[in-house]
């Protein structure tokens, strides 16, 4: 009954999951539309590309026993796919110092991740130590990863504005983290359990913060709208001075010829 449920569970982490890797297609869709990345960090990206490389590496049976943990294979497989193309998106539309920013953080990531791997293969021989090794340094990036958006809720905070921090992406990463976390707890896995610990409430903050701070970004373009109409009146105005003055100016100078003649 516990193996059901926590498939079950694994399932629905899944889908969860599905839609959090996915979240920011719509960002990239505006990033790609404004030919620009704005604000946006590449932060968040490339700490989710970490975490889904160590827990598809954790998920394989390298490093668990047999497929126990199929369900991490599928999902985080997607991720990396996903994440690592939101990467080149970022880098292809950011300026050159943020390419080259994102460029060596992401090497250096893939770099690290690519020694942990290599190390949990041929120095350790049982499958116990692997999940160690491989899970204690995936849980570090796994909470990595959910600490990620705390620059993008300070952002949030000090400009009243939730314009960079997606509903979406906050909300499925709540869903994720707590489904992971009952996943984990089910099996009493605390390597997949732990992180989530830290996931789920910090998704929960995301969420208090869009409902505190929502109707900013609606109030944003009236202002806008007002600032225009201000600018059109003081145009209107200078237009007509000018009109005025034009006049003026011609008929001094009729009144001149007159006068010459």
């Amino acid at each position: 009954m516990i193996v059901l449920l926590r498939m079950a569970v694994g399932l629905m982490g899944n889908a969860a999951s599905f839609l959090l890797y996915a979240a920011p297609i719509s960002t990239f869709a505006r990033v790609i539309r404004k030919g620009s990345t704005e604000e946006f960090s590449f932060v968040p990206y490339t700490l989710s590309l970490l975490n889904c490389l160590f827990y598809t590496w954790y998920g394989l049976p390298v490093v668990s026993y047999k497929w126990e943990n199929f369900p991490m294979v599928t999902i985080n497989g997607l991720g990396i796919l996903l994440e690592f193309s939101f990467i080149i998106i970022f880098m292809w539309f950011t300026s050159p110092k943020q390419k080259w920013k994102a460029g060596v953080m992401t090497s250096a990531l893939i770099s690290f991740f690519s020694i942990i791997a290599i190390i949990s293969t041929y120095v350790f021989h049982d499958h116990k130590t692997r999940k160690q090794l491989v899970g204690g340094v995936g849980l570090i990036a796994s909470t990595a990863m959910y600490a990620s958006p705390l620059v993008v809720m300070k952002k949030v905070i000090q400009t009243k504005s939730v314009e960079y921090m997606p509903f979406s992406l906050s909300l499925f990463s709540f869903l994720a983290s707590s489904l992971w976390m009952a996943y984990g707890l089910l099996g009493r896995d605390l390597l997949i359990a732990a992180p989530n610990l830290v996931g789920a409430p910090l998704g929960a903050l995301q969420l208090v913060l869009y409902c505190k701070y929502r109707n900013r970004v609606m109030e944003e373009p009236k202002a806008v709208q007002e600032w225009d109409i201000d600018v059109e009146k003081v145009e209107q105005k200078g237009s007509k001075q000018l009109m005025q003055v034009a006049a003026v100016t011609t008929d001094d100078e009729k009144e001149s010829k007159t006068v010459n003649s």
